[in-house]
């Protein structure tokens, strides 16, 4: 895997919220945790790095605070960075820094490159508007203006997640959490994407639910070689679906590899402590 180019490259990935002062900006071991009690700056990601393989499912964990959810909106355009570097290996061959891009073209690697799924499908969905309708916005904002091609791929999507044909224009506000979670999946797949990010994707739902959920994602990886990046607390989520994990604390990545080796042999004081909690 080490010989292939990455799908995804990230490299020092900081974003803060607040100004910083000279007592955190400059000797960040003033922190608390990552908070300055001086400025009131929280450092939600701090130099945060990694790369992304084809075909593979790379896991996130850590408790809430710890960044990971801030690092996806940052990924997925939701919210600025404060400094930092991706590169797409779909995108200008991988030479072209995303971040430094007009919000033009991130729009268009966020229509065509990426598929998000949120936490919240209120974020993700017009809970008012069709299930068809949802998947078919995703397809416009990418340039697809043929009514009947878009709503023969958006059929075929809602089928492919197992929502039956004759609710497909029913709005996603009339489903259960874990049909809003499919219908998300669905119009995240619209355009093809070679890298889905899903955040807490089975959170709040029933665990009969969780399991079709994640039976769902890894049939969709297999199926489709499709690169994922999965953000959960929940290590049996990441033990089932990730490759590799990462383990982030206050902002930082603190332990990485593959899943089964830090999972079994945890090295940092903390993600042994979030393993043998599940003991």
């Amino acid at each position: 895997m080490k010989n292939e180019q990455p799908v995804l490259s990230l490299r020092n990935l900081n974003k803060q919220y607040g100004k910083g002062c000279k007592y955190c900006v400059d000797t960040q071991p003033a922190l608390e945790k990552n908070f300055c009690p001086h400025c009131k700056t929280v450092f939600a990601c701090r130099n945060v790095s990694f790369d992304l393989y084809r075909g593979e499912i790379l896991g996130i964990v850590g408790e809430s605070g710890s960044g990971k959810s801030t690092f996806m909106k940052s990924l997925y355009f939701d919210e600025p960075i404060t400094s930092g570097e991706s590169y797409l290996a779909d995108y200008e061959d991988g030479k072209v820094n995303i971040f430094t891009e007009s919000s033009q073209m991130q729009r268009f690697i966020r229509n065509t490159i990426l598929g998000m799924v949120y936490q919240n499908p209120i974020l993700g969905l017009k809970m008012n508007f069709s299930s068809l309708s949802n998947i078919a916005e995703k397809q416009i904002a990418a340039g697809n203006r043929h009514v009947g091609s878009m709503e023969g791929r958006s059929l075929s999507l809602l089928q492919h997640v197992k929502i039956p044909v004759h609710r497909s224009k029913e709005a996603p506000q009339n489903f259960s959490g874990g049909m809003q979670q499919r219908v998300q999946i669905a119009k995240a797949l619209s355009n093809n994407p070679p890298i889905l990010l899903l955040d807490e994707v089975t959170t709040g739902l029933d665990l009969s639910v969780q399991a079709d959920v994640l039976d769902l994602i890894k049939s969709i990886q297999r199926e489709l070689n499709i690169s994922m990046i999965v953000v959960s607390h929940d290590l049996a989520v990441i033990r089932m679906l990730a490759d590799r994990t990462i383990v982030m604390l206050n902002g930082e990545i603190i332990e990485h590899g593959l899943t089964d080796q830090v999972l079994e042999d945890p090295q940092h004081a903390y993600t042994q402590q979030l393993v043998y909690s599940l003991l």
